[in-house]
């Protein structure tokens, strides 16, 4: 929490403010610092202007790896703003920077890319323990962390060491780290049709159904098609079943 206290300046001094007049969501980002690690985590926060913030439910979006460039966590407005629009308090978060190691790409994925998903899993606490600073009037008690991609598989690792902290969480289309088997916090993934996970990521049916895991096959819809990039056809599925999965009790 020092590190928090340290940031008051910092953050009033870095906060910027993006506002779409033909939408109704408002768009506000900060960067971060994580003193203890020396390393700055830009974030978005999006959510429905003039609505309360007061009691709104809490998504953390995790962007998929793009080469370490920077702004990565300004993509997917898409889905960020639909989530916001349906009542979320939306963070996205920045997990590269150009001076990090650029990912393995070959051998055991599960064993190369692992430091990259820790390293993950802790700008997902941080920014966390500072968004609760910033907004303690949110629910955290309906917390859900989403990622695409190795987004995903940082969302899939951080629910199996944190299970306490959600309620849910969701992969568009991670493909190395497994899914957790619990009925606890909620999992649901959906599936490219064009690039298959590794084996054992995805559960099999009889574990589908003993932990009532909702895993949905997008037929139209490829891997690298998930974000900005998407036809309006395509980016309204994937709405359509996120948001589903966001109003589940």
């Amino acid at each position: 929490m020092r590190s928090a206290i340290l940031l008051l300046a910092f953050l009033a001094a870095t906060a910027t403010h993006a506002q779409d007049p033909s939408t109704t969501v408002q768009r506000d980002t900060l960067t971060l610092l994580d003193s203890a690690r020396s390393r700055p985590i830009q974030v978005a926060l999006y959510h429905a202007q003039g609505q309360p913030t007061k009691g709104l439910p809490v998504v953390v979006f995790s962007h998929g790896y793009n080469d370490n460039l920077p702004g990565s966590y300004l993509g997917y407005v898409y889905l960020m703003r639909a989530m916001a629009a349906a009542g979320q308090y939306v963070m996205s978060v920045q997990h590269e920077l150009p001076t990090d190691p650029l990912l393995i790409r070959t051998g055991d994925a599960r064993v190369v890319r692992r430091p990259s998903w820790d390293r993950g899993v802790q700008n997902l606490l941080f920014v966390l323990r500072e968004l609760h600073r910033l907004h303690p009037e949110l629910d955290y008690q309906h917390l859900t962390v989403m990622g695409h991609s190795q987004g995903g598989d940082i969302s899939m690792l951080f629910a199996e060491q944190h299970p306490e902290l959600l309620h849910r969480v969701i992969s568009l289309d991670n493909r190395r780290m497994p899914l957790p088997r619990t009925d606890h916090p909620q999992v649901c993934s959906l599936r490219s049709s064009d690039m298959p996970p590794d084996e054992g990521v995805l559960p099999d049916a009889q574990e589908a159904e003993r932990y009532h895991m909702r895993i949905v096959p997008l037929p139209a819809t490829i891997h690298n098609a998930m974000g900005d990039n998407g036809t309006p056809v395509q980016q309204a599925e994937i709405v359509r079943y996120v948001l589903e999965f966001l109003r589940q009790p």
